[in-house]
């Protein structure tokens, strides 16, 4: 199934869902008695409806996680599967539980690859936090012991497990997703014959648990971005360079950011595949370059529906309908979505060499972590377009960057951190290093990619969250807090937003649909 046609959609479980729920239980565990009767669904629905989780593609549901409330004292402790059911296969809700017991997670076998579980398991992480409980606690089946019994008792399995010399489908799942294992529990469930039985207790400690006296009224809001700063380097093939992107989407998804963010034209050395000769033809060598675009963006959102992170794809060149070529920055949201934001500014270098053309539509993206815009290099030295994006509530604005020199690069990053200050927002600046000879337009690149914020108590005293060592290929993390954002707009120490004197000028987009053959909205037809 190709990334470009999921939808994906978290919910909670309706009553009205349950034929297809019962569909999906029968068919991934047919082996220990399949769905749950629709009385015990509804039932734990009615009791803890945030705790039924689902995901679904246009409307199929393709992944489930069910979870009960309870106390953890009790069930941090030896216990059987039992225990949480009471009389006709109902399941015990305790609703002033301290902590959620999760029943099942299960995903559509079709749907096996795109890391569906994970999401799920990142879903119910974000309840717990949100509701203050002590933790996440879970039996877990060990479905491959019986392949290792006559040969490993089970904490021997378990161990194997841990070490990675034996792969269990379930708990090296739940290893992998933060889950310690707290002992080995006894004839849990006796009818998994897998399982002989046994299965183990885990545990994801919330470590920002409060007791209820301390709790804090607001919790910030938390986004993570991580950056590559990438080095420019030969390829022999755009599987290879493929291959190095994945690499970092993964590194950056393993600490769980929200966004990657790759710099400007980061596919550009592409253009080594053809000869020397052959490059020394630069409109043919970029029109060359953009053959792979579509390639690209298949790929990397299929990275980002895979490892759950939003990609800004740096930027890429793309030949429009009209066959003209612009250089296209792409958003892959993580749920299969792709949007586009095209360079407005273009470089005398850019229009003398490869005739690139500047776009047309500046658009602020509403993610899962935040309203976000993008600038590709240039365009943010031009502050009317960030003052635009602000308008708009922009809370991130990502700057993939491709500098050649020091003092270019300062102009960039100047204007950047200029940005973040007069729109009071975070500015995410990305960029490529590294020397390649043997590529025409690419013998030198400079960068320090960074992260600015605006300048005031609640952030750093030099107003830089974070950035890179310069001229060096490196993974850079920033977390930025969304409600520090909101408080400096409101009541920091100027705020530039509030105060403009709009009744002294104004700023506005122009309506360039008249292109295409219609008119300006509002405009005088003597005017247009």
């Amino acid at each position: 199934m190709a990334p470009d046609d999921l939808h994906l959609n978290l919910r909670n479980l309706e009553p009205g869902d349950y034929p297809q729920l019962q569909s999906l239980m029968d068919r991934v565990y047919h082996d220990i008695g399949g769905a749950w009767p629709k009385p015990t669904i509804d039932k734990l629905i009615k009791e803890f409806p945030d705790g039924q989780i689902v995901i679904e593609d246009d409307e199929t549901i393709v992944g489930v996680a069910l979870t009960a409330l309870v106390d953890y004292d009790t069930f941090s402790n030896p216990h059987q599967y039992d225990d949480l059911i009471g009389k006709r296969e109902m399941i015990l809700n305790e609703p002033e539980g301290d902590a959620m017991y999760g029943l099942d997670v299960l995903i559509h076998p079709d749907y096996r690859g795109y890391r569906l579980g994970r999401r799920l398991y990142e879903a119910r992480k974000e309840l717990c936090r949100s509701m203050n409980l002590r933790a996440i606690l879970a039996g877990g089946r060990i479905p491959q012991y019986h392949e290792h019994a006559h040969e490993l008792s089970p904490a021997e399995y378990l161990d194997k497990v841990a070490r990675k010399e034996i792969h269990d489908p379930i708990l090296s799942f739940q290893l992998a997703n933060d889950f310690q294992v707290k002992r080995l529990l006894h004839k849990y469930l006796p009818e998994d014959e897998k399982s002989q039985g046994y299965a183990t207790l885990l545990e994801w400690n919330n470590i920002l648990f409060e007791p209820a006296e301390r709790v804090l009224e607001n919790r910030p809001t938390q986004v993570r971005v991580g950056a590559v700063q990438w080095q420019m380097r030969e390829f022999d093939s755009v599987e290879s360079v493929l291959q190095q992107v994945e690499y970092f989407v993964d590194a950056l998804a393993d600490y769980q950011s929200d966004f990657a963010i790759f710099p400007e034209l980061f596919n550009a050395p592409l253009m080594g595949l053809q000869d020397r000769a052959a490059q020394q033809d630069q409109m043919a060598a970029i029109r060359f370059l953009a053959g792979f675009t579509d390639q690209f963006k298949t790929e990397l959102s299929r990275m980002a529906v895979s490892y759950n992170i939003n990609i800004i794809a740096g930027s890429m060149i793309e030949a429009g309908e009209d066959d003209r070529l612009y250089n296209i920055a792409y958003l892959c949201h993580r749920d299969g979505s792709i949007e586009r934001q095209a360079k407005l500014h273009i470089t005398p270098q850019e229009r003398r060499d490869w005739v690139i053309e500047g776009g047309d539509e500046l658009l602020v993206f509403q993610t899962d972590a935040g309203r976000v815009g993008i600038q590709i290099c240039y365009d943010v030295e031009f502050p009317e377009l960030s003052r635009l994006l602000a308008d708009q509530d922009m809370d991130i604005l990502f700057v993939p960057f491709w500098t050649d020199t020091k003092n270019g690069y300062l102009r960039v990053r100047h204007c950047a951190q200029a940005r973040a200050i007069e729109n009071e927002c975070y500015v995410v600046l990305c960029g490529s290093v590294g020397n390649v000879p043997s590529i025409e337009n690419m013998e030198i690149q400079y960068a320090q990619s960074s992260v600015f914020s605006p300048s005031d108590f609640a952030f750093p005293h030099d107003a830089v969250l974070s950035e890179t060592t310069p001229n060096t290929e490196m993974i850079m993390f920033s977390d930025l807090d969304l409600t520090r954002l909101t408080v400096v707009r409101a009541e920091g120490s100027v705020t530039n937003l509030k105060d403009r004197r709009k009744d002294l000028f104004d700023l506005r987009w122009r309506d360039w649909s008249w292109k295409s053959g219609g008119r300006p909205s509002g405009a005088n037809p003597e005017e247009s």
